[in-house]
């Protein structure tokens, strides 16, 4: 079958990709003509874990195609997944100027029956204006259908995700449309993926109702972190104890510095903005929004209050900028607000991340110091602070940096380390969560 993918960013290329790796025939289209050259090369524009020998592998075997040559793909193809950007507006409801580009060509372009697949998180109605733009301007010369099959991809992991996914969710109006969705996708039916057919709304709602449902589980965890740390409780112990109940899991239950990267911020706030819209306030929603932005506030205050209440002339070190592991993604990363307040307050801030730090370059102010390695970030730091929970991070030679900082003070943002093993090393030790003296650790049995 004849895919075409348009949009190569983060979902529009994993979803190539990893299409072309079931067996389709893919031509992934973007108006990028540089990025377009990169991919014509093998070389891939975004850090993600495997994605780059997937690319190498159906590219070899002539499975995926790269151009800016939108008709062609268009008429070539049965099947049109639009995965481009859907930013948000500054009332946090998303943009869909690119959706409304890409349905007004794929009209134009049309030769006959078309399946278009909304990939990208788009607001519940979008199908609905799809098919008006597609319908109005084709005036009834080709039949097509439209459907929403929202993409459920974590950075870092995404190819796992795509391939191995909880559920495929196909939200279409008619048989046709929802026979040619499960023919797409019938290795992962093969292997007892679950199918979730619906209608094109309910189907637009699940993807947002996801993302703001796991962003307040990650806010509540966060907020149990505060109440811990004022009762002398552990916030480790505490998820533990919660997430061994079925009815929650474990999942998402990790305190840190506040969620960030492109959906969960994103994703809520036009969740948010889709229900005042509906005259139906979602007040959980607009509480967890409000709720994030406090604790990411927090970082700047546990900093401050391990120099002593001071950071003016004091040399920070940040181990981590991506919002989270295994990816170079910057966008709402609790990095951001953080290195911005230290610059603010007069610090000098030094930061290494093993993917991030182009990225970072564009984001962040240009005052930042950029280091090669951990080590170098913490050469002469006032404070250490843990942000993102690379692996790499998570076994530092604490000897050796023992002797490379001017003060032995680590925040951990991301609970990383054990507080008994970092004193014992010599270093003041904070972190999020748990009561300032070492409490026995919960077991089970």
């Amino acid at each position: 079958m004849h895919i075409c993918v348009v949009g190569t960013g983060y979902v529009g290329l994993v979803t190539g990709a990893c299409l072309a790796d079931l067996g389709m025939d893919v031509t992934c289209v973007d108006k990028d003509v540089a990025k377009i050259d990169m991919l014509q090369r093998s070389e891939i524009p975004i850090y993600e874990p495997g994605l780059d020998t997937l690319v190498t592998k159906n590219v070899k075997a002539g499975r995926i195609h790269f151009t800016t040559d939108l008709a062609v793909a268009v008429q070539r193809a049965l099947a049109i997944f639009i995965a481009v950007g859907t930013p948000p507006k500054e009332d946090g409801s998303a943009d869909l100027s690119y959706v409304v580009e890409v349905a007004e060509a794929i009209a134009d372009h049309m030769n006959g029956y078309k399946v278009v697949v909304t990939k990208s998180t788009v607001p519940i109605g979008t199908g609905q204006l799809i098919e008006k733009i597609i319908g109005g301007r084709t005036n009834g010369r080709h039949a097509f259908s439209v459907v929403s099959n929202p993409e459920f991809l974590r950075e870092g992991s995404a190819i796992e995700d795509f391939m191995r996914p909880d559920r495929i969710v196909i939200g279409a109006r008619d048989a046709q449309a929802v026979a040619i969705m499960k023919d797409i996708y019938s290795p992962l039916y093969l292997i007892e993926t679950p199918f979730v057919i619906t209608n094109v709304e309910s189907s637009e709602l699940i993807k947002y109702a996801s993302n703001a449902f796991l962003a307040t589980k990650i806010t509540f965890i966060n907020e149990v972190a505060l109440l811990c740390e004022r009762l002398g409780a552990d916030v480790h112990d505490v998820a533990k104890g919660m997430g061994l109940d079925r009815r929650i899991g474990p999942k998402f239950l990790h305190p840190g510095p506040g969620y960030g990267g492109s959906c969960f911020p994103k994703d809520t706030q036009a969740l948010a903005e889709i229900a005042r819209e509906a005259g139906q306030p979602f007040q959980i929603v607009e509480t967890v929004i409000a709720a994030n932005e406090r604790i990411k506030g927090r970082s700047i205050d546990k900093v401050r209050a391990a120099l002593g209440g001071k950071l003016e002339g004091k040399t920070v070190g940040l181990l981590g900028l991506s919002f989270k592991p295994e990816t170079d993604d910057m966008r709402e990363s609790p990095a951001i607000p953080l290195a911005e307040a230290l610059l603010a307050a007069g610090s000098t801030v030094r930061a290494f991340d093993p993917a991030a730090m182009a990225n970072a370059r564009v984001v962040l102010p240009d005052a930042i110091v950029y280091c090669e390695d951990s080590y170098q970030a913490a050469e002469g730091a006032d404070a250490l602070v843990i942000v993102t929970e690379w692996n790499q991070f998570r076994s530092l030679d604490l000897e050796r940096l023992r002797g490379l900082v001017a003060k032995p003070v680590v925040v951990d943002l991301r609970n990383v380390y054990e507080a008994t093993k970092m004193r014992a090393a010599g270093f003041e030790y904070e972190c999020v969560g748990r009561a300032a003296r070492d409490l026995p650790s919960g077991t089970t049995s």
